[in-house]
């Protein structure tokens, strides 16, 4: 009897000390929420970030400068500690924030948090891209002790496509399901790019991507915590899919589709060019000549859109998200209804992803031409209170304008009215 009560005694210590360690991580990762919501606010924006930036022999005021006029606000760039002082010292003189991503993170963790943990330039701790299952533990015990010396600034990790061949996992949702229960970060982030050439060299969309962003944005909207999103802005091969120039269409429809599924964060693939065994060479900035392309004009344009509109989609509320057309995505669900105010809503062509939102009080519906080659028309007919979102983010009067609107490719249209 005493050996029983010892071990019951025993079990109810180990819960209790279970308890106290959920207790511990739940308030981590509240204060990890609100430092990621708290760095949103202060730029006052959604976050733009350029993954793979400037290189560190390219360390300049002058580029820095140019990526932020570019609409850039966070930049992801791999370089050893010294180097990343220099850009970091930069970066915070023309407004830049950027992730610690250098070697010396994984082998000195105690020593590079301390050394960059109050440096005015710092968005958080880069830890890798695109783990395995397998990985998990390890990744959770990095981010557990990098949380505990730096409280302030989170862990970043992004993760695989729903069509990637390395999960460790019978499914994506498991691959999503065991991260989140292992790695304590307080942001999710995954890549898909979803615009690539087919045998004849048409541009076509990837069919899985939208299931992606609906797994993703579900499993995010569950644990209760923001997540990031990609578009693809280089040109390159992998494996063996051809991915072309992207043109401004292709980088506004993942870009807006993005931000319609609840997406806190837009990150660009990458920012400048470079060569190797693929060949990311083609990019906002070539990495041949180290000029612009015509790709840093498309997103220095979307970037000012996202900007204008973020006082829409900055921690809004996703109500639902569905869509229109003859054939929708597989994955994804058919708009079946809308709020009262809309009175008409009818889509021609391929059809759009429809998503509606509430933040401050107010009620948006989104819609996406889900075509990124032509244009859509929109029928949409509401109560007196609807207004119009013009992508400025001003708002006029939705009577102010004729019934049928014509959806540029890859393009957004926004409405609103009081709750």
């Amino acid at each position: 009897m005493n050996t029983l009560k010892s071990k019951i005694s025993e079990k109810s210590r180990m819960r209790t000390k279970q308890n106290d360690m959920k207790k511990i991580w739940f308030f981590f990762a509240l204060a990890f929420t609100m430092s990621h919501l708290a760095l949103s606010q202060s730029i006052n924006q959604i976050p733009v970030v350029a993954w793979g930036g400037i290189p560190s022999n390219e360390t300049t005021v002058e580029r820095y400068v140019e990526l932020r006029e570019a609409g850039f606000t966070h930049v992801i760039q791999p370089m050893d500690a010294d180097s990343l002082a220099i850009a970091m010292d930069i970066a915070a003189e023309v407004g830049i924030k950027m992730f610690v991503h250098c070697p010396e993170l994984k082998t000195e963790t105690e020593k590079i948090v301390k050394r960059f943990m109050n440096h005015p330039a710092i968005a958080g701790y880069y830890i890798t891209d695109e783990p395995g299952r397998s990985a998990f533990p390890a990744l959770g015990e990095w981010v557990r002790k990098i949380q505990a010396i730096d409280n302030q600034h989170f862990c970043y990790i992004n993760l695989y496509p729903n069509f990637a061949r390395y999960l460790e996992t019978e499914t994506y949702q498991e691959h999503l399901h065991l991260f989140i229960e292992e790695v304590p970060v307080p942001i999710l982030s995954f890549d898909h790019y979803p615009v690539f050439l087919d045998q004849t060299g048409n541009r076509v969309l990837r069919l899985e991507w939208y299931e992606n962003l609906e797994i993703f944005s579900d499993k995010a909207r569950k644990a209760e915590k923001p997540f990031w999103a990609f578009a693809l802005s280089v040109e390159h091969y992998h494996r063996s899919y051809k991915y072309p120039i992207p043109t401004l269409e292709e980088l506004r429809l993942q870009v807006f589709s993005d931000l319609v599924y609840g997406a806190q964060g837009i990150q660009y693939f990458k920012y400048w060019g470079s060569l190797g065994r693929n060949d990311f060479y083609y990019a906002p900035i070539e990495s041949r000549t180290k000029k612009r392309t015509e790709v840093y004009d498309y997103i220095k344009e979307i970037n000012t859109e996202i900007k204008n509109l973020s006082s829409i989609f900055l921690d809004a509320k996703v109500v639902s998200v569905g869509h229109t057309g003859e054939i929708i995505p597989p994955g994804t669900k058919r708009l079946e209804f809308l709020p009262d105010v809309i009175k008409t809503f009818e889509t021609e062509g391929a059809g759009a992803v429809v998503s509606v939102l509430q933040k401050d009080g107010k009620s948006y519906l989104a819609i996406v031409n889900r075509d990124f080659k032509n244009k859509m028309k929109v029928k949409i007919e509401g109560e007196p209170g609807l207004q119009r979102v013009l992508k400025d983010g001003s708002t006029v009067p939705a009577s102010a304008y004729i019934n049928t609107m014509t959806v540029a490719p890859g393009d957004i249209l926004i409405y609103c009215w009081n709750r």
